[in-house]
């Protein structure tokens, strides 16, 4: 079991932090690629007869070159079906090179060392944004063969380096006269926070360029010293420092005894009190044997023993003021487990004690 106490440097209000890392520019954002495609190549550990689209696939593929084959009279075993996905970034400019990643449909049991044949990648849309082809770098093998074999990693999943290139650009909006900026995390002191220090910075005494829509949207007007060139003022309002608010939080895993909080996070005056107590059942089972000659029957008889023991409660008091870290210590000076922390902060939250939203995931 784990007790993680995080010390949150965003709450010291002399450090901010950029703006780039708490937000998102409306339209410019990654698109995912997908396409059925062929990997051939592979060692005898292809898609077998039972996966027919394989063969389908290589049939339809052929007929393509100028070979026509009936797709029920081949083996695929040194070939696979895959599907392939890749990341199309915002402003993805045409012949840019992309990773992707392949992974199989098939039965096939391992990639390592296969071909992807050239397969297009579309979008959301149906649109072809893409095309990829390469040598599949699997992370993981298998050695041996039969059932004296070993696997390590994942063979049938694996990327092709710089493998597919753009064909098309993607639908991003292009910075203009009206900038949109999304939260990551939503809050309206933070929207008005950053239209306020967007407003000292480029307002220059004039109407105010930034509104907060929203806690999640602060709507941007280009100054018009900006109005040619819109990038450089996406570049200096993304480095703008912010002073972020959130809400106090803490996160319990019971499952692996895991709580991670806010060190600043406030707890009401309260008595805490906490023991433990175990009970231990023993059975043990007796033979009652009979005495020779008097016509009775061996018999098992249980035996069943109880026992208890509760420890003494032990008492924790906080003061006006008391943080969490002033629990955790205190907690934590009478020998207490994650586990005790968890069941003792639920109590607290019940009594309305807690300052903070408890999150138990």
């Amino acid at each position: 079991m784990v007790l993680l106490l995080v010390t949150a440097a965003w709450l010291d209000a002399a450090s901010g932090v950029r703006l780039k890392d708490l937000a998102n520019w409306e339209g410019v954002r990654d698109n995912p690629l997908v396409g059925y495609g062929l990997v051939v190549g592979l060692n005898g550990t292809g898609d077998k007869r039972q996966t027919v689209f394989s063969a389908q696939s290589l049939a339809n593929l052929l007929e393509k070159m100028g070979v026509t084959v009936n797709p029920t009279a081949i083996q695929v075993r040194n070939m696979a079906a895959v599907m392939v996905t890749a990341n199309l970034p915002a402003f993805g400019q045409p012949g840019v090179k992309l990773d992707v990643h392949v992974a199989a449909i098939g039965d096939s049991s391992n990639l390592q060392g296969g071909l992807l044949i050239l397969t297009p990648l579309k979008g959301a849309d149906g649109q072809v944004y893409a095309v990829a082809q390469g040598p599949v770098v699997t992370g993981g093998f298998v050695a041996g063969r039969g059932g004296n074999n070993q696997t390590v990693n994942h063979p049938t999943a694996g990327r092709v380096p710089n493998g597919g290139i753009i064909e098309r650009g993607p639908p991003s909006v292009a910075p203009g006269g009206k900038l949109r900026l999304q939260l990551r995390q939503p809050d309206y002191t933070t929207a008005a926070r950053v239209a306020d220090l967007i407003n000292k910075r480029f307002g220059s005494g004039g109407p105010a360029v930034a509104r907060a829509e929203n806690s999640a949207l602060v709507v941007i007007d280009t100054p018009p010293r900006y109005s040619m060139r819109p990038v450089q003022l996406v570049a200096e309002i993304e480095n703008l420092p912010v002073e972020a608010d959130r809400q106090n939080r803490i996160v319990i895993n019971e499952r692996t005894g895991t709580i991670v909080m806010g060190k600043e996070v406030r707890i009401a005056p309260m008595a805490i009190m906490h023991g433990a107590l175990s009970v231990e059942i023993q059975t043990q089972f007796e033979v009652s044997q009979p005495a020779p000659l008097s016509g009775g029957q061996t018999a098992v008889t249980p035996n069943v023993g109880v026992r208890a023991n509760e420890e003494k409660a032990k008492a924790v008091l906080l003061k006006n003021g008391a943080t969490v870290e002033d629990l955790v210590k205190a907690l934590s000076a009478i020998g207490s487990t994650a586990r005790d922390v968890i069941a003792i902060l639920q109590n607290l939250k019940a009594a309305g004690g807690l300052d903070a939203e408890l999150e138990v995931i």
